[in-house]
């Protein structure tokens, strides 16, 4: 169990999770860019094996989705790219011991950029899209493992994630809706220093 003394969220910089931005060569037929290399991502120190690749598409703006996450041996590091669209996107940082742990580090990702966003195993994750038919393209290093499968509320008062939805109700699915606080989650990572 979690105790307030514990706890230390807010926005943080989180040196694990990793912006990786690229470059798109344009011409006059569009444009051309390498949407994953692993030999440069480990030139960066991520050097994971991907095993599945998943896609999600939000049909409306303010669709939420998260904050999750897999436990125990199936956790799970995650490549995010947008493919269509724009998110906000949030990571946070869930492994007890960690100087910061319930700490959050936001991005703002759109299909305009080449960006990917690597989030390391022990983090929760999700996003708000801030346009319609919102595409995102995710690497995953293991397999969905459903008993598994967990997550946080994304309106944990204690995480005080400022969600860009201008006071309206986002779009959740039933899951999200019923997902734990932190404080009261049984099962989350340990920090290795």
């Amino acid at each position: 169990m979690t105790t307030m003394t514990e706890f230390r969220g807010g926005v943080a910089i989180l040196p694990e999770v990793r912006l990786i931005t690229g470059k798109r060569h344009r011409d006059d037929r569009g444009h051309f860019c390498e949407t994953f290399h692993q030999g440069r991502l480990a030139q960066q120190g991520i050097e994971c094996p991907f095993v599945q690749d998943n896609e999600s598409l939000s049909l409306q703006r303010l669709t939420l989705r998260g904050l999750h996450f897999q436990t125990g041996e199936h956790a799970q590091a995650k490549l995010m790219r947008v493919v269509a669209g724009a998110v906000f996107d949030v990571v946070v940082d869930l492994r007890r011991g960690s100087p910061r742990f319930g700490c959050h580090q936001v991005f703002e990702l759109s299909a305009e950029e080449e960006a990917l966003l690597f989030v390391p195993e022990g983090f929760g994750h999700g996003f708000c899209t801030l346009e319609d038919r919102t595409l995102v393209h995710y690497k995953v290093s293991r397999h969905h493992a459903p008993d598994h499968d967990s997550g946080l509320r994304w309106d944990d008062p204690d995480l005080a994630i400022a969600w860009p939805l201008d006071d309206a109700a986002p779009i959740l699915s039933e899951k999200d809706r019923c997902l734990p606080r932190l404080r009261d989650h049984p099962n989350l990572f340990t920090y290795a220093g």
